[in-house]
C-alpha cells in the first residue's frame, strides 16, 4: 500500500474516534461527571504522546531552537484562533453542561463551533503523517493517544450540541467532516513536508504540539475540572501512564523494566 494513502488512512482512523464518540454522547445518557472524567483521562494520554512523542521526535530531529520555537508558534497560532473564535459563539465547544449556545442565541455560532473542531483536530493528523516520512514506521502510541482523546472530545461536544438544540445531522455531518479533514491533513502532512529538512519538520511537528497542550488547556482540561475537580489530576495520571506504558512497549522495552515500573506505582500508592 502507498505509504501516502497510509498516512491519510491512520488519520482517518484516528479522526473516527470522534464520530464514535459523538455518538456515545448524542444517543445515550452518560452523568456527566462521568463524561468529564473521561475528558481528563484523554487529556492525560494527549500530554503523554506529545510529551514522550511529539516533543522528543522534534527534538532529536531538529534541536532544541526548532523545537522551542515551534512550540511556542503553535501555542501563539492555536490561542489566537481559539480567540478569535470564542467571540463567535464557539467558546464552550467542548463543554456537555449546556452552555454552548444554540444558533437562535448566537447566530453564526454554529460555523464557529465547526471552525473550533477544525483547529483543535488537524495538529494531532498532521503528525501522524508526519511519522511516515522517511519509510518510518507510524507511531502506534501516537494513533492510539489522538483517537482514545478524540473519543471524550467528540462525546462532551455532541452533548453539549444536543442540549443547545442543534440537530442530529448537524453534529454527524459536523464531527463525519472534521474525521475526513482529519486523514486529509495526515495525507498532507506525509505528502506535502517529505522533502524539508529535519530541521523543518522538527519546527512543524513542535508547532502542532504546542496547538495540542494549548487546546488541552484551553478546552478539555477547563470542561474535566468544572465536574470531577479533585480527581481531574488524578484521572489525568492514569491517562498519561497508560500512554507512557503504550510508548515503552512500542520502543521495545523488555518486560521485566515492565514489571519494575508498574511495581513502583502500586508501591508508591501503598
Amino acid at each position: 500500500m502507498a505509504i501516502w494513502l497510509q498516512a491519510a488512512l491512520w488519520g482517518l482512523l484516528a479522526g473516527s474516534a470522534l464520530l464514535i464518540g459523538a455518538g456515545l454522547g448524542y444517543f445515550m445518557r452518560i452523568p456527566d461527571r462521568v463524561v468529564a472524567g473521561i475528558m481528563a483521562f484523554g487529556s492525560g494520554v494527549l500530554i503523554s504522546a506529545l510529551s514522550f512523542e511529539l516533543v522528543e521526535e522534534a527534538y532529536n530531529q531538529g534541536g532544541f531552537s526548532a523545537t522551542a520555537i515551534g512550540f511556542v508558534a503553535g501555542a501563539v497560532i492555536y490561542s489566537g484562533a481559539n480567540w478569535i473564535l470564542t467571540h463567535k459563539g464557539a467558546k464552550h465547544r467542548k463543554r456537555s453542561n449546556g452552555t454552548q449556545p444554540s444558533e437562535q442565541e448566537d447566530a453564526g455560532s454554529g460555523l464557529a463551533l465547526a471552525i473550533g473542531a477544525l483547529i483543535d483536530g488537524i495538529p494531532e493528523s498532521i503528525v501522524i503523517g508526519l511519522g511516515l516520512i522517511g519509510g518510518a514506521n507510524v507511531s502506534m502510541v501516537t494513533v492510539i493517544a489522538i483517537f482514545l482523546s478524540n473519543i471524550p472530545e467528540g462525546l462532551s461536544s455532541a452533548v453539549g450540541m444536543k442540549k443547545a438544540n442543534r440537530s442530529l445531522r448537524y453534529v454527524f455531518l459536523l464531527w463525519g467532516s472534521i474525521a475526513i479533514a482529519s486523514g486529509i491533513a495526515s495525507w498532507l502532512g506525509y505528502s506535502f513536508l517529505s522533502g524539508y529538512s529535519p530541521e523543518v519538520l522538527a519546527g512543524i511537528t513542535a508547532i502542532a504540539a504546542g496547538a495540542i497542550l494549548s487546546m488541552l488547556a484551553d478546552t478539555m482540561i477547563p470542561e474535566a475540572f468544572e465536574k470531577v475537580h479533585n480527581f481531574t489530576g488524578l484521572i489525568m495520571v492514569a491517562g498519561f501512564l497508560t500512554a507512557y506504558l503504550l510508548s515503552k512497549m512500542e520502543s521495545g522495552g523488555d518486560d521485566s523494566q515492565t514489571v519494575a515500573f508498574w511495581s513502583e506505582i502500586v508501591i508508591s500508592y501503598l
